[in-house]
């Protein structure tokens, strides 16, 4: 199967995941697509348990209803002192709708009586990838262990980033730079796998 690649769908219409996960593939010789190369598509209800279980399901509907070799994602945040929350309602987690802004706002005020040492958090990514007819083929996954700030800071990423200080520094996701985001994110973590895995998978 793998000598017939030559196209790869990014199956997302988030500009922030897109552009993070394209600095990944870019470097394999494929024709990276995205969802705005097809005819609109009704986005696939979410209703997996877990975080793979949302990227599988993003990734075999997309594949089948493209014909085309495609990756997708499912990410969020968990936080302990929310027994896990919002996890793999993040993007929902204010309601539909809702901005980045209303979400972080709804997070802080969640965790406005939580002290410094109990605000432990982590960045959870799955990447999904199917053939054309909705094969699954691999599943990677990446973590990035941190804590929640008191208020927002920095305005670089999306989502939670202006409020996820990732272990071993002191700035939000926000506040640092792509290079460094891109070294240690939850999402540089499972497409690190992915790519590695991709490599082999193009040449076997």
């Amino acid at each position: 199967m793998s000598d017939k690649i030559n196209r790869l769908l990014i199956a997302t219409g988030n500009k922030g995941k897109l552009k993070e996960v394209e600095s990944f593939l870019r470097n394999h010789s494929l024709k990276l697509l995205t969802l705005s190369d097809f005819a609109p598509l009704h986005e696939p209800e979410e209703t997996g348990e877990t975080f793979s279980d949302n990227a599988i399901l993003k990734a075999v509907y997309y594949s089948i209803s493209t014909n085309t070799w495609t990756i997708a994602d499912d990410s969020g945040l968990e936080v302990d002192a929310l027994g896990g929350r919002p996890g793999v309602y993040s993007a929902r987690y204010a309601g539909e709708g809702a901005t980045d802004a209303d979400k972080i706002i709804k997070l802080l005020s969640e965790l406005k009586k939580v002290s410094n040492e109990k605000r432990m958090a982590r960045f959870v990514s799955s990447v999904a990838f199917c053939s054309p007819d909705g094969e699954l083929i691999t599943v990677t996954t990446g973590k990035c262990e941190g804590q929640i700030a008191f208020e927002p800071k920095g305005t670089n990423g999306f989502g939670y980033d202006p409020v996820f200080i990732p272990a071993g520094y002191d700035k939000t996701f926000g506040e640092l730079s792509n290079d460094i985001k891109g070294a240690i994110s939850h999402r540089a973590n499972a497409l690190k796998k992915f790519s590695l895995f991709l490599k082999d998978f193009l040449v076997s």
